[in-house]
């Protein structure tokens, strides 16, 4: 059994059990939250699928870290005109296990 799951803009393939990182939620390591924006629930030969979301699923899973990911460094340049600008940015992030999909 899996789910498709939206979450920060991105959708991820979810089965009981998986890890992954997802955008930074208001949540602390160690609570419980629930992923209700489900587009698709696979279970064996029968497949749901939302239009666009599945009303009454979702998707329970226990935040186990936090971080942030790899810093992007950002560089803009205008030639011959002395113009150079350059940024940083470190997208935050939280890992969560998934403990249980809700059809």
């Amino acid at each position: 059994m899996y789910a498709v799951i939206q979450t920060g803009g991105k959708q991820y393939r979810v089965a009981v059990g998986d890890q992954l990182t997802i955008e930074k939620l208001a949540v602390k390591v160690g609570d419980e939250i629930a992923l209700d924006r489900v587009v698709m629930i696979a279970d064996g030969e029968r497949l749901s699928v939302g239009k666009p979301l599945l009303a009454n699923a979702s998707v329970k899973a226990t935040v186990i870290g936090e971080g942030r990911g790899d810093k992007v460094r950002i560089f803009k340049m205008r030639r011959r005109k002395g113009y150079r600008h350059s940024q940083g940015h470190r997208q935050s992030y939280i890992k969560v296990r998934i403990d249980n999909i809700q059809a």
